[in-house]
């Protein structure tokens, strides 16, 4: 059974593109023209994997349809759009995007992140045994990809979000460099700023802090990386 994308645009010579690229590379493309449209495809489609994901499209923007799905989906998003200043890609990987690619973009790039992301969101539950970290207030379940306090409240993360996390608690007291993370974690190598990550990282921050009454996990050595101490 072919691997489902969810592809979402209001032009929809795009949507035709990026379908064509996806059904060459083996997947089912699932076509949405709006935020809406997106919604109820998501929620009456069974198993889409990946979602792909303009930003300026009439009545519900793409900001928004994140914010919707990250409500409880932890679902990979790309966002492609034509808005390329750095706070449009903040604003887009805070609200939960994991990947941002801007217009005009080459179709090979996006095959390339939907391939990488598949694969971080895939690369779970690979042992027969529960593989659990405990740090500070969090347990990690790598098993079942979950992350609780101690107390048994759940954190709700993104794969990407996960994967940072799993990182640096499964090497603690070491420092991870931006780029370390980003070849690690998105298993590409470092082709963006460090600001990628370094929104990925705070986002990640502020559910461990809102979760644990404000405390810090996740520790910042400046000038070199990221680490969890043990």
């Amino acid at each position: 059974m072919s691997t489902k994308i969810l592809v979402v645009d209001d032009d929809h010579e795009i949507v035709e593109l990026l379908s064509i690229y996806l059904k060459n590379e083996g997947y089912e493309p699932i076509a949405a023209y709006n935020g809406k449209e997106a919604l109820t495809k998501l929620s009456t489609t069974p198993d889409i994997a990946l979602m792909i994901l303009d930003v300026m499209m009439p009545n519900m923007s793409g900001i928004d349809v994140v914010k919707e799905v990250r409500k409880d989906s932890d679902i990979p998003i790309i966002i492609v759009s034509a808005k390329t200043g750095d706070m449009d890609k903040i604003q887009g990987l805070i609200t939960g995007a994991d990947d941002y690619v801007s217009k005009p973009f080459n179709p090979l790039e996006v095959m390339a992140r939907v391939r990488s992301l598949l694969r971080r969101s895939q690369k779970q539950v690979k042992e027969e045994e529960p593989d659990v970290l405990e740090v500070g207030p969090l347990i990690i379940n790598k098993d079942s990809h979950e992350v609780k306090t101690v107390e048994g409240k759940e954190i709700q993360l993104t794969a990407l979000e996960f994967g940072i996390l799993y990182l640096l608690a499964s090497h603690p007291n070491r420092v991870f460099s931006a780029d370390e993370i980003f070849e690690r974690v998105w298993q590409q190598e470092s082709i963006v700023s460090a600001k990628t990550v370094m929104v990925h990282v705070s986002h990640l921050r502020d559910k461990i802090q809102k979760a644990t009454d404000g405390e810090e996990v996740i520790k910042t050595v400046w000038g070199v990386g990221y680490k969890v101490e043990a």
